[in-house]
């Protein structure tokens, strides 16, 4: 049995594919260009998903596929093509990466693309899982400028509370579908324990970071504005729409969401807590070698 993971050197694909390699399954990795490093074993196809013929290629001899796709603005050509082409091969089983809650936010440019995905995939003859994740825990492994640096957390989570997930219990319960049966046809919401506000989120990483740290509110026009700073206008924007309707809906998990992901893996999913703790030690030591470099 061979799996075909596209988005396979990223966050969450590059654990899937260790997880996969680690069970002992033979896996093939479909990227744009060739990563500084893959786990041992791994077959590599370079091309793209918007390429019918590398992904074709990519597909010859496998039976299962893990289909995740960035954020992009043709994210729907891209699923759609992959999925076209597994059922032209007769895989034996899709597992979608879609996103949490996805159906209440349909004006969400990415969401819209997964809703119209998970859509195909019920109507198809091919047997697949559909896997919602929601806010990863290590978007905010990227604000250490932001927080260490400005001493505020950016992200507009909110007073209500907002759902997120360890993107290793993602790519754990991904392998754990791919790798055992009675999956087919079901839908999997896979979230955090925790709901977490803005507030209490900056006072977190105050206390882990031994400075002070405040919410830097939900004003989104200045949010977009900075965003843009360091991404594409249409990401911005798309992220704007979506943390917009965040605030006006919530995204909250309900305890059976989190009983359902503790089912899933196994074990209680990771706590926004511990991986703030983990990634506050990694700033913090990344910060004295930065001290010690420069004093040299």
């Amino acid at each position: 049995m061979k799996t075909l993971v596209t988005g396979g050197t990223g966050t969450v694909g590059s654990r899937v594919v260790e997880g996969l390699r680690q069970r002992g399954i033979a896996v093939r990795v479909l990227a744009r260009k060739r990563p500084a490093r893959l786990p041992e074993g791994v077959d590599l196809v370079v091309g793209d998903l918007l390429d019918p013929i590398s992904t074709q290629r990519a597909l010859e001899g496998v039976d299962k596929v893990y289909l995740l796709n960035a954020v992009a603005p043709d994210e729907l050509t891209q699923a759609l093509i992959a999925y076209t082409l597994a059922r032209r091969g007769k895989v034996c089983h899709i597992v979608y990466h879609s996103v949490f809650r996805v159906d209440r936010f349909p004006e969400v440019p990415h969401f819209a693309a997964k809703i119209a995905v998970e859509g195909v995939l019920q109507t198809s003859d091919v047997p697949f899982t559909i896997l919602r994740p929601s806010y990863f825990y290590q978007n905010d492994a990227l604000l250490a400028e932001a927080v260490l640096g400005a001493g505020v957390f950016p992200m507009p989570f909110g007073s209500v509370g907002t759902s997120a997930v360890d993107v290793r219990d993602i790519a754990e319960a991904a392998v754990g579908i791919l790798t055992s049966d009675g999956h087919a046809g079901k839908t999997y919401n896979v979230v955090g324990p925790d709901n977490l506000t803005g507030p209490q989120v900056a006072a977190l990483w105050a206390e882990l970071l031994h400075r002070d740290v405040r919410y830097g509110g939900e004003d989104l026009d200045t949010w977009e504005t900075e965003s843009r700073k360091r991404a594409p206008a249409w990401f911005a924007f798309d992220f704007r729409v979506m943390f917009q309707a965040y605030l006006e809906r919530g995204f909250l998990a309900v305890p059976e969401d989190v009983a359902n992901t503790t089912r899933l893996l196994g074990h209680s999913p990771r706590t926004y807590e511990a991986f703030a703790r983990e990634t506050a030690g990694d700033w913090l030591m990344q910060k004295a070698e930065l001290g010690t470099r420069a004093v040299a």
